[in-house]
């Protein structure tokens, strides 16, 4: 069969390339511009060949053995998926790949701690592909969001406290719940009583909440949280509290200069 024969077939189905026995240069070239996926079937390509490809399909990187910085750059330029077909890439490949996509760490095989930070920032679930990661990356991540804590399965307690102060729903990916922790982090954040106060009693809760209300550096938040809080459950024991009584009884300055701006917003 002529060769002007093949390249037409090649024209309309790449795929063809591989039934070729001992196929010339320019069919082999015209099958990666068509293809460059049929890179995978073309022993000894040339550079125009492995070019070529790549420019047709970022993934034939797959199939060219040791690739240059040149080429596994346009391949991560293109998509940073693409890190998973690179065998040693670069440090600069790699933070390529990371500052598209945190997820990209998962192909990174023992990333450094400064890798793994990069991920992070990036995208605060790349947590899942991280194995045992430093309190330093679990509280880069939290940092972003504070759901970051359900993909650790060891936070540290400073990272628990990160997640609890951003969102009293971070509660619900902390396995291990003692009294202790639960009113420690009421004491950060008052709202985590949405979840827990079937597990303490109304006199532990106003123990903490006199400690808190007493600091002159309580956070407003806080305090207004404790005084707006309300429950579709009236007969909790939260509902019956004299919240600003209790404020007058044991608050800071702070914390009462906080409760009258409350009382004047309902006048």
């Amino acid at each position: 069969m002529e060769n002007t024969t093949y390249m037409e077939l090649i024209r309309q189905n790449p795929q063809t390339i591989t039934s070729i026995t001992n196929p010339t240069d320019e069919l082999k070239l015209l099958a990666v511009n068509k293809n460059g996926l049929m890179l995978k079937h073309i022993k000894n390509p040339t550079e125009k060949m492995k070019q070529a490809a790549l420019a047709n399909n970022s993934r034939a990187i797959e199939y060219i053995e040791n690739p240059t910085e040149d080429m596994m750059r346009k391949a991560i330029t293109s998509s940073w998926t693409n890190l998973e077909y690179l065998k040693n890439p670069s440090a600069t490949v790699i933070k390529q790949a990371l500052n598209q996509s945190g997820w990209a760490i998962k192909y990174v095989k023992n990333p450094c701690e400064s890798l793994q930070l990069l991920a992070v920032s990036k995208n605060y679930d790349a947590l899942k592909f991280i194995n045992e990661p430093s309190e330093q990356v679990q509280l880069a991540a939290i940092q972003h969001s504070y759901e970051a804590l359900r993909y650790l399965k060891e936070p540290t307690a400073q990272a628990e406290r990160l997640a609890i102060r951003q969102n009293e729903r971070a509660i619900q990916w902390i396995n291990t719940l003692t009294k202790a922790k639960i009113l420690e982090f009421i004491a950060i954040n008052f709202l985590v009583v949405k979840f827990v106060m079937k597990e303490i009693s109304i006199a532990e809760l106003q123990q903490v909440l006199q400690i808190e209300l007493a600091k002159e550096s309580v956070d407003e938040k806080y305090v207004r949280d404790f005084l707006n809080y309300s429950t579709i459950d009236k007969k909790s024991p939260i509902m019956a509290l004299d919240r600003l009584l209790l404020i007058d009884q044991y608050g800071s300055r702070t914390a009462k200069r906080i409760a009258v701006d409350e009382k004047l917003k309902l006048l």
